[in-house]
């Protein structure tokens, strides 16, 4: 094993306020530090705008930060989310395809804004934008003012209500596909890892074909351990990356403390006989 530490001091998925995550880059290095986790990866969604505050405060902290993204994409319809880890945040390609993203956020904010404005529901995009405190304004900000507003009880009515497939405000995604943000990751020097598998809501036989088609386009891993995925799912995420030669990933994706998932650095180790993606990837973890 390449790594110093035990699996379970290493958290590669987590987000800021650089996308929808609650804290900034500073705060969340530092309740890294307090959680004891010493190797940490920022992978927010769709851009690599935080990873510069969160170096600064990784070094004052002796904490070794990889650089990562989570890249919005789809399959077959089914939207996925792949993380890029050990990205190199300035290469050109990766930064190209992810304007091509932001963009596409951009004016899907103002589409949801106008149809809750349709709704009844006045000043819903500033609000979000307010909410979101970056450029990086998704569904869930919404559904953080509508609560805030008091439109809706929780987020779940958020988007239950408004926000979700079929509702008075929902906006289709039109992500990228999976080859292509694979691409854009290797290109900057990455690993592609597929995210949080468990959620996708797919049968065995389709998850296996996912994951089948995302080696085949040049992904490396999966998250074996997430804290957004049944805690169940760790064993049966464990045997596909060993039957596919698939590496393994560990991440929390922690948005923030009142978010309900997996708290940093109370993630379970990889599954016996899986590879962790760093070994596969060749990074020392020190």
């Amino acid at each position: 094993m390449s790594h110093q530490y035990p699996v379970s001091l290493i958290d590669l998925h987590m987000h800021s306020l650089a996308s929808d995550g609650t804290m900034t880059p500073t705060d969340l290095v530092r309740r890294v530090h307090a959680a004891g986790v010493r190797v940490m990866a920022l992978t927010d969604h769709d851009n690599t705008a935080g990873l510069e505050e969160a170096r600064v405060q990784a070094t004052a902290l002796d904490i070794q930060l990889v650089p990562g993204v989570e890249v919005s994409s789809e399959w077959n319809t089914q939207g996925i989310h792949i993380v890029g880890l050990f990205i190199d945040p300035e290469n050109n390609i990766l930064q190209g395809g992810l304007s091509r993203i932001m963009a596409f956020r951009d004016w899907r904010a103002l589409e949801i804004g106008r149809l809750l404005e349709d709704a009844g529901i006045s000043d819903a995009e500033a609000g979000a934008r307010a909410m979101a405190g970056s450029r990086m304004v998704g569904r869930s900000h919404f559904a953080r003012w509508l609560v805030r507003e008091g439109h809706c009880a929780d987020t779940n009515e958020a988007f239950g209500k408004y926000l979700g497939r079929g509702c008075k405000a929902y906006v289709p995604s039109d992500w990228i596909s999976m080859p292509e943000a694979i691409g854009w990751i290797n290109a900057a020097g990455g690993s592609a890892v597929l995210a949080h598998p468990g959620r996708y809501k797919l049968s065995g036989t389709r998850l296996r074909a996912l994951l089948t088609e995302f080696r085949e386009a040049g992904g490396i891993g999966l998250e074996v351990c997430s804290g957004s995925q049944a805690a169940g799912d760790r064993e049966h995420l464990g045997c596909l990356a060993r039957q596919l030669g698939m590496a393994g990933s560990v991440g929390s994706d922690f948005h923030g403390p009142n978010f309900g998932h997996t708290a940093i650095g109370h993630l379970p180790p990889l599954p016996d006989g899986v590879e962790p993606v760093w070994d596969r990837a060749g990074i020392h973890l020190h």
